[in-house]
This record gives C-alpha cells, structure tokens and sequence, in this order.
C-alpha cells in the first residue's frame, strides 16, 4: 500500500505529484488547497515513502493510488501524476469526480502529428544516466522543470532540498516511471473521458509546451512566466485558477442537477 497522508476539510481532493519527486513537494501549495477541500498526498510507487510493490504498466499505478483515497474525489496530477490521473478516469472513471492535470500531456514524447512535446532522446539519455548516477540525474531533471522561469535558481535549491525530506526514489521505481512517460499515449483516450478536465500550463515549461493546449479538450490555462512547476513558482496564481474553475463546473453540476 502507498504511503498517503490528509489535511484539510471540504471535498475530496487527491494531489499526485510528478516524476523522481515525492508528496512533499505540495507542501505549501497543499496547505492553500486544504483551506477549502480535504486534500489527500500520496507518494507514488517507489518515491518518497511507498514501496515499490506495483506492475510496470500505467494501470498498475493508477490502481496503487486510487487504492487508497476516497473514491469520487477530484484529481491533480502534475508531469508523470497527470498521466496517472487521467488514465485512472479510463481505469476506474467512478472514482474520478473530474481532473486537474498540471504540466501534463497525454504525450511526452514527439511523434508524427505530436510535435508539442519532447524529443525521445531526452528520455534515453536520463534512462542511461539512471544506471550510473540517480543523484545527479534527477538533480539534471529537476534543472530542466525550472529552466527559463523566473528565480529559477531558488527554486531549484528549493526542489533539491525538497528531495532530500524523504527517501530517495528506488532506482527500479524511476526506471519504471520514465519508462511511462517514454511510452505511455493517451491521446487516443480523451474522447472517451467524460468528466471535467482543467489544464494548468506553464508558459516557458521546456518539457511540456503551452501549445499542447490546442490539441486537448477541456478548460486551459497558462501561467505566464512558470516553467514546469508552476505550483511552486506562482502557486497564488494557480490556486485562484483552480478554485475558480472548479467554482465554475460545481456552480454548472449543482445548476443542471436543479
């Protein structure tokens, strides 16, 4: 089982966070969210304190988190967490009340048709450095979400000393993890998602690029001036977007249930 915690009161709001990270990392952006929902955090497989116990594929981990929140909650994920999130809606749609998918794509990786997104190479170069040094790769990784934002060097001090709050990820954890984000592609799948979908972008995200807000359906927004954690970086911003979409889509599901 995952490790997860809770705070807050209101309606149910699961926060999955991103790739080699850990739940702490919402630390502050959680205690804003928790003024007004029951937050749940969970750690994902092999990152922070949760074993590594799961299958390798994206069901798999889907399934571990939801495993322990409560169902019909609403869901964040950022990076690796929004695809996890938004296969979760196809996995399992009755546990899923709607998605906020922060710095998240149904690909990461470029394809034919699929330029907003980033190079395989990228990928295969973390996967080789993985097997030598995981320390200074995710330290790389963590280099690339900030890059390009505003005060991007304390923020990456801030992820750096942030990793350092729990246990590092497992090396067969990561390598799984980067294998999702290698491989997974849930374009096809967005169709077939009916809940409410909110994206939050960051406007000089290098790994997930603003202009994948034209090629998904749902509400979108761009933070200016974020890069790929823009939670972290302008998190007031984010926190009034979200509340005030999600105001928006409650206000619309309360209006048609009358």
């Amino acid at each position: 089982m995952l490790h997860h915690e809770s705070r807050g009161a209101g309606q149910d709001l699961v926060m999955v966070h991103g790739w080699g990270m850990h739940s702490g990392v919402w630390s502050d952006w959680a205690d804003l969210l928790a003024a007004r929902f029951r937050v749940h955090l969970v750690d994902l497989p092999g990152h922070g304190l949760s074993d590594y116990t799961v299958g390798p594929y994206l069901d798999d981990w889907s399934a571990a988190v939801a495993e322990v929140v409560p169902a019909g909650a609403w869901w964040l994920g950022w990076s690796l967490g929004g695809l996890v999130t938004l296969n979760l809606a196809r996995l399992s749609p009755q546990t899923v009340r709607g998605l906020l998918l922060v710095a998240a794509t149904p690909r990461f990786v470029t394809a034919q048709g699929w330029t907003c997104a980033v190079d395989g190479a990228v990928f295969d170069q973390f996967a080789g450095q993985l097997q030598q040094a995981i320390e200074r790769t995710l330290v790389r990784f963590l280099s690339l979400q900030v890059r390009g934002t505003d005060e991007s060097g304390s923020l990456l001090r801030y992820l750096r000393s942030a990793l350092k709050d729990r246990p590092y990820p497992r090396g067969a954890a990561l390598a799984g993890g980067l294998r999702l984000l290698q491989n997974s592609d849930l374009r096809d799948l967005l169709p077939e998602v009916d809940k409410p979908i909110c994206w939050v972008f960051g406007e000089r995200d290098t790994l997930v690029p603003a202009t994948v807000r034209t090629r998904v359906p749902g509400f979108h927004t761009v933070v200016e001036g974020a890069g790929h954690a823009p939670f972290l970086s302008h998190p007031q911003p984010c926190t009034d977007r979200v509340i005030g979409w999600l105001a928006q889509v409650t206000g619309a599901c309360r209006h048609a249930a009358g």
